[in-house]
């Protein structure tokens, strides 16, 4: 049978792992809101079934579900434009996860950086689904044949493996243009927000100071000090973009105003050239607080009515059903699987 041709569909999601950071919104949220009414259908996960490999205490679990779901909302996501939901309502992700599973090798998953960095030297006392989670990602793309990821630099390799994955599929089974060879999306400035105390670090949910991190859910006055706080260097900003290749936090703040203002690294030096910490914090921490405030009110709203939260979850994935679950079935058709009828 030849299969159609593939719609343009964007897929992308966060996990829900202990609160949002403002590297989730400049390197995901922001860029999804973003590709909203450019052409392409586009869908948005809440990947709860990713935040199990680790060990998660369920209430908390919940919570943080629901505030992921809240943050795409509070920054703009409109449920009418984008499908969001969350994964767990969706078992086909399970499912084809475990068809990918056997698609994928396991030499391709011993390339995975991400586990080795996760895992450290307790590898063997980790789960083997925090082991085997890109090809259940791969399975989150392809559910949809989606066309493009966005995804921070950090995550290119896991879109390479879901492209690996895909084209393996649809070699094995002889369905050429089965599996799409997904896109990752990587632009702008800001893709990977660094710690604001080291910035050789990325910022992290799970870093020892919560002064190394700006929290979406965090109020105009703690936003302003943290960024105020944070570490740099004696120099003052230069002229050029390249002079702050040795200087990573530097660098840094400047992406993160860029990305904040949407406009280049080098526009911001050209407006801020020569100037001094002391003037440029400031400005940064100003500029945030009108971004970044208005969105953790909203989110504060949200999370005080989580019924409204879980409709617009429960209404997405009654969306996202629809298209995964022909992809789904058709999957199974070409594996060989019999089925009942309406299953």
């Amino acid at each position: 049978m030849t299969e159609v041709a593939h719609t343009p569909r964007v897929f992308s999601g966060i996990k829900p792992s202990g609160g949002l950071t403002l590297g989730n919104y400049l390197g995901a949220i922001k860029r999804f809101v973003a590709t909203q009414g450019q052409g392409m259908e586009t869908i948005y996960c809440v990947v709860d079934l990713h935040a199990i490999t680790v060990w998660q205490d369920p209430a908390d679990l919940t919570n943080a579900t629901r505030e992921v779901a809240a943050g795409y909302l509070a920054s703009g996501l409109d449920p009418a434009q984008s499908i969001l939901f969350n994964q767990s309502q969706v078992s086909a992700h399970a499912e084809l996860g475990w068809i990918l599973n056997c698609v994928a090798r396991l030499g391709w998953m011993n390339r995975m950086t991400q586990f080795k960095e996760k895992a450290g030297k307790n590898a063997e006392k980790q789960s083997l689904g925090l082991y085997a989670y890109p090809s259940l990602m791969a399975a989150d793309i392809l559910l949809y044949h989606a066309t493009h990821v966005p995804v921070g630099e950090d995550q290119k390799q896991h879109v390479e493996l879901t492209r690996d994955i895909a084209a393996k599929f649809n070699h094995d089974y002889k369905v050429p243009e089965f599996f799409p060879l997904p896109e990752p999306v990587i632009e702008g400035p800001a893709t990977r927000v660094m710690n604001l105390r080291d910035g050789t670090k990325k910022m992290s949910k799970s870093g020892e100071s919560d002064m190394e991190r700006i929290n979406m859910t965090d109020d105009a006055d703690t936003i302003a000090k943290k960024f105020k706080k944070a570490r740099t260097d004696p120099e003052p900003l230069p002229e050029t973009y390249d002079e702050l290749s040795e200087r990573p936090e530097a660098r840094n703040l400047v992406d993160i105003f860029a990305a904040l203002s949407d406009t280049k690294p080098e526009e911001v030096l050209a407006d801020y050239a020569g100037a001094g910490w002391g003037q440029f914090k400031p400005a940064l921490a100003e500029l945030a607080v009108s971004k970044l405030a208005p969105i953790s009110v909203e989110m504060a709203r949200m999370m005080n009515d989580p019924a409204e939260i879980d409709n617009i979850l429960g209404k997405g994935a009654d969306r996202a059903i629809e298209i995964a679950n022909p992809i789904l079935h058709r999957t199974y058709d070409i594996v060989g699987m019999i089925r009942s009828r309406g299953r």
